[in-house]
């Protein structure tokens, strides 16, 4: 077959993020598919068509991609940030799975990019320098119990934590929850990491702790990095620097 997919992350939002090797991939492709706002951040020139389609289709438009790369063409699928964190890859191979035999004949390739959290991690330091764990808040595809249940015995291990999807205007009352789960988990000056729109033209980075922490300081473009109980800051003329030490005592 002459077609293949190749499943892109464009990083946070800067293109000085976005790795060669996709930028690479978007220039031999024919066509590109993904969420609308990731398809406008594509350069249109000639001999590619792009297919952007809103939220929460998923599988139909990895069926799609799949499909045309059937068909000979050469897709690129984005997603913000690495495709294989809460992104496209593992839609895609669900929808290859369940496809079609001939579909698993296919070239398909994960690309990886810079994803919000590492981003946000390295603006502030190093809050991620020890043993860390991630969690989508969105319970759009999974329960609520579950993800209350994978956050008390994140905070019980003590793990760093850092939070996709945290808080939208739908289900405003998920980081309520999470606030309330952490605070009976952890101590109160435990620090926490607000980063909105990281590497963009409005980023903000807010720094606070447990105690002082609302939920109207998270959004949908916020990812939120919840420290280790030795997790601290570096106080300086500039700003401050938050990091985890890569020890544990004994």
């Amino acid at each position: 077959m002459s077609g293949w997919v190749k499943i892109a992350g464009l990083g946070p939002g800067n293109e000085a993020l976005v790795t060669p090797e996709v930028t690479a991939a978007l220039a031999e492709a024919t066509d590109v598919v993904g969420y609308i706002p990731y398809v406008a951040r594509i350069a249109e020139h000639p001999g590619l068509t792009l297919h952007a389609s809103d939220n929460r289709v998923e599988i139909d438009r990895s069926q799609h991609a799949l499909q045309m790369a059937a068909e000979g063409k050469r897709v690129v699928v984005v997603s913000s940030g690495d495709p294989g964190v809460f992104a496209m890859a593992a839609a895609v191979f669900e929808a290859l799975e369940n496809g079609p035999r001939e579909w698993r004949d296919l070239p398909v390739e994960v690309l990886p990019g810079i994803t919000a959290m590492l981003a946000a991690s390295a603006r502030a330091g190093a809050p991620l320098g020890h043993d860390f764990c991630t969690i989508n808040l969105s319970d759009n595809l999974k329960p609520w119990p579950l993800i209350e249940k994978r956050l008390r015995l994140a905070a019980q291990a003590d793990f760093a934590m850092a939070f996709y999807n945290p808080r939208s205007k739908s289900r405003p009352e998920g980081f309520v929850k999470t606030l309330e789960i952490l605070r009976e988990e952890c101590e109160p000056e435990r620090l926490i990491l607000f980063a909105r729109a990281v590497s963009r033209a409005d980023e903000a980075i807010r720094i606070s702790t447990l105690v002082e922490a609302t939920p109207d300081m998270a959004d949908m473009q916020t990812v939120v990095i919840v420290g280790s109980s030795l997790t601290r800051v570096i106080e300086r003329a500039g700003d401050p620097i938050v990091y985890t030490p890569r020890f544990t005592p004994e």
